[in-house]
């Protein structure tokens, strides 16, 4: 609901509209120049991340001296300036998500069990408190409704073992190294949610979504 993908050239066009949904309904009300600030957030981390491994990221639409010879739709600067260029790849059907603090719906299941994810905690956690190691808790991508937890086994029966393995080593790694960045400019990455796609038989980060942000000075 919050993009809409333009193929061209064995490359895709994502334009980050004002869209914004809740409770998987696309509310009536855009955010104005929400994209935008989507697109240059999704740009920055990906470049701050390539390093531990690709991701589909070429350029942004408006940098028309990295777009070379590749040919972009007939769009408008607006649009553009809300548009990314990126390579097209195998998409892995799971949601890679990072926890480092229980907030949310990990602090709800806390409150009720004592578990976040299924895993049991330690006693005593308050909301906003750090995890003792980041938890990575995949899920299945679902075409409609929420996506549902579900195990590791379950995700190396979906990708095979070794993938599965790799998959949550680097979504712990990207958040930490994310994170560790964001509590330098006094922000905390209390989660994120990465996808993952294969370009040219390499494993390639596809979609970084950082779900929620806080003060330090909140916790």
């Amino acid at each position: 609901a919050a993009s809409d993908v333009y193929k061209r050239q064995g490359l895709l066009l994502m334009v980050a509209t004002d869209r914004i949904s809740a409770f998987d309904v696309v509310l009536p009300t855009a955010i104005p120049e929400k994209g935008v600030v989507l697109s240059h957030i999704s740009a920055f981390w990906f470049a701050r991340t390539e390093s531990i491994l690709p991701n589909h990221f070429v350029c942004m639409a408006t940098n028309k001296a990295a777009l070379g010879s590749i040919s972009l739709p007939d769009i408008s600067e607006a649009i553009a300036r809300r548009s990314t260029v990126v390579k097209r790849a195998e998409r892995l059907d799971v949601e890679c998500i990072a926890r480092g603090y229980i907030t949310g719906s990990a602090w709800g299941e806390y409150t009720k069990t004592g578990t976040v994810h299924g895993i049991k905690m330690p006693a005593g956690l308050m909301e906003g408190d750090q995890f003792p190691e980041p938890l990575f808790p995949p899920t299945p991508k679902a075409e409609e409704g929420h996506d549902m937890p579900m195990s590791l086994k379950e995700l190396g029966d979906m990708v095979g073992t070794d993938m599965a393995k790799r998959l949550g080593e680097k979504t712990i790694e990207i958040y930490a190294t994310s994170d560790a960045y964001a509590r330098s400019k006094g922000i905390i990455i209390a989660d994120t949610k990465l996808e993952f796609g294969i370009v040219n038989g390499e494993l390639t980060v596809t979609v970084s979504y950082t779900h929620l942000t806080l003060p330090t000075s909140d916790l």
